[in-house]
């Protein structure tokens, strides 16, 4: 199994044995653990240049409406510039606005190393219907990274509710 893959196996396992069986903490007080394999063949369309041949995964927990985001990237040539890391409504095949961003941006890059690269952001604002829409339908949200020379994104993943 890969890096990647066990990184996303062990943060599902994880989140799975973190709960709170406390039946007087509702939902809304408890974090959310959200989980993407980021893939290139996952973008539409599909990424077919030089940064086609990585892959990724990101956690993102939200606690109330902020958001902690921790992802990484491996396999993208050496030279790749993250521009841009964000949350977009959209199922699968579909593409949305951002709508909940980490903050790296062509100004605050995150330049990638030819083993995996890490990056992590936290206590981001989320608004509360955002959150809401995504405890409702979590597959009906992708979390992407953009770069450059793939400006709408060169990994995306549907997100997963582990928690």
């Amino acid at each position: 199994m890969t890096r990647c893959g066990l990184l996303v196996l062990a943060t599902c396992v994880l989140a799975a044995g973190c709960g709170d069986d406390d039946s007087t903490t509702g939902p809304s007080t408890a974090p959310m653990v959200f989980t993407a394999t980021l893939s290139p063949a996952s973008e539409v369309p599909p990424i077919g240049n030089a940064e086609s041949g990585g892959r990724g995964a990101v956690q993102i927990t939200i606690a109330g409406n902020r958001a902690s985001f921790y992802f990484q990237l491996t396999g993208f040539p050496g030279d790749t510039r993250v521009v841009g890391a964000h949350i977009h409504p959209g199922g699968a095949g579909v593409n949305g606005p951002v709508i909940v961003s980490t903050g790296v941006s062509a100004a605050s890059p995150v330049v990638l190393s030819k083993s995996i690269t890490e990056f992590s952001a936290t206590d981001i604002a989320v608004d509360p219907s955002i959150v809401q829409g995504m405890i409702n339908n979590p597959a009906g949200y992708y979390f992407n990274v953009h770069s450059p020379l793939n400006p709408g994104g060169f990994a995306r993943g549907q997100l997963i509710r582990t928690q």
